[in-house]
């Protein structure tokens, strides 16, 4: 209970009601003491009164006027004449004097509170101005004992009953928090509690129904959270029983397409001219359909393997993709530049390496292709203190907006018609894993770029 949003509010509202009790508790003993001595004062004046009504006083009602009046003399001036009144036996010499007419408030509480420290008995006097007018002034002497221990009872009561005032208060407060904020704050929880354990339930969605504003505010940002939630996840689970199906339905045609190329080997060797004419774009639609399929199963994975970084020359991962893609274009008027600073080493994984420039080289081969256009692909890089950095940079007819808005995105980058998307998406997967990023740094109708980053980082330093 003590560790509950309300159980702490409890214990902090008691203690800041004492608290402030303490803090009137001072002042409160102040006025206390002066009330007691101002009615000492009083009581003097009406025995000294009975005095002066009759001379004629006997010892025995002379003290007892002084016991009523909790004194030990009392002495009246009245019209520039000092009177000593009534007198006892003091039992030892005044040790203070305490004026009463216009004392401050700071007076008062520094008085009180070296009372209540003074533990000795001591023999104090008191000055005041009579009541009624009845003279100049009246002086008292008296035992501090009976005033300190008055002063400690009436500071007890003060104290006993500040505690019970503050635990009221923390109680009914207690109460009030509870119902409140505590209750409302509980069925939130218990919202989210629910709905993680079942997000498909839209019984767990969440009602705003609170009254306090923020609570509100915070139940509809719930309820806005766990809408935009069910959507994702509901997606997630779509894409993720499409990606399985995709997969099989890969896996099994790129088996059956397997089959068909090694029927088209047979056929291009057929003497029938329409035969071999139409054979090439027979062996050329298998061929891309199997790397689509090849491309959907590697994509398909849980993820690509780490990175096995070692140092090798990237001049010769370039000239490696260079020649294959040289190959596909024999045909076509097509050049290729390579621009690599000779003894370049790179620290990273060569055949991953090999697999991201050659995706971006085979993207702007076939973007110059389907132009019809001739056009140009360089290779390049540079180093840095920090990083390598390849471009690859071609003259082909730019990208659509669409592949901008979804560059790197499976399904929906590609950068040609008929396109998956899946090279790029699979270049990025890589170059992250080693730390690095692709990114787009130029695109229009005269070329597009793209540019590499590989971190060298500390290790790769050394």
């Amino acid at each position: 209970m003590l560790n509950s949003l309300s159980g702490r509010f409890l214990i902090l509202t008691v203690i800041f009601v004492m608290l402030a009790e303490i803090l009137i508790f001072v002042p409160s003993v102040a006025r206390y003491r002066e009330d007691y001595l101002l009615l000492r004062l009083e009581r003097a004046q009406i025995a000294s009164l009975a005095l002066l009504a009759d001379d004629m006083i006997d010892m025995d009602l002379e003290e007892e006027l002084l016991q009523n009046a909790g004194v030990y003399n009392v002495v009246l001036r009245r019209d520039e004449m000092r009177q000593l009144i009534l007198s006892s036996p003091i039992p030892e010499p005044i040790s203070d004097t305490y004026d009463m007419r216009g004392a401050t408030a700071g007076v008062l509480i520094r008085d009180a509170m070296m009372q209540l420290l003074d533990q000795d008995a001591r023999v104090v006097r008191v000055i005041g101005a009579p009541v009624q007018e009845a003279g100049l002034l009246i002086e008292v002497t008296m035992g501090t004992q009976e005033l300190r221990a008055a002063m400690i009872d009436y500071g007890v009561r003060i104290l006993l009953l500040s505690a019970v005032i503050s635990v009221v208060t923390a109680f009914l407060l207690f109460l009030a928090v509870r119902a409140i904020l505590v209750r409302p704050i509980k069925g939130v929880v218990g919202y989210m509690q629910t709905y993680a354990a079942a997000p498909e339930d839209a019984r767990s969605v969440i009602t705003p129904r609170s009254g306090v504003t923020e609570l509100r505010e915070a139940e509809e940002a719930l309820l806005a959270l766990q809408t935009e939630l069910t959507a994702s996840l509901k997606q997630r689970e779509r894409l993720a029983q499409l990606g399985g199906a995709v997969a099989k339905v890969s896996h099994d045609l790129r088996n059956i397409l397997t089959s068909a190329q090694l029927f088209t080997d047979r056929i291009e060797g057929s003497e029938d001219p329409l035969v071999r004419r139409l054979a090439p774009k027979l062996v050329n639609s298998i061929t891309r359909a199997v790397n689509l399929c090849e491309g959907t199963l590697a994509f398909g994975k849980a993820e690509e393997p780490a990175p096995n970084l070692t140092r090798f020359p990237l001049g010769e991962v370039v000239g490696d993709v260079v020649a294959s893609e040289r190959l596909a274009v024999e045909d076509f008027d097509l050049s290729f530049a390579e621009d690599i600073p000779a003894g370049l080493m790179v620290r990273a994984d060569p055949e991953q390496m090999f697999r991201v420039v050659s995706n971006l080289v085979r993207n702007a081969r076939q973007a110059i292709v389907a132009s019809g256009q001739p056009g140009e692909i360089a290779v390049a890089a540079t180093e840095t203190d920090d990083a390598w950095m390849i471009t690859v940079r071609d003259t082909g007819p730019g990208l659509p907006p669409k592949a901008q808005e979804h560059l790197f995105t499976p399904f929906q980058g590609g950068i040609r018609k008929g396109g998956t998307g899946l090279g790029l998406a699979i270049s990025a997967e890589l170059v992250r894993g080693h730390g690095g990023s692709v990114a787009l740094s130029y695109t229009g109708c005269d070329g597009t770029s793209f540019e590499i980053c590989l971190p060298k980082g500390e290790v790769a330093r050394k």
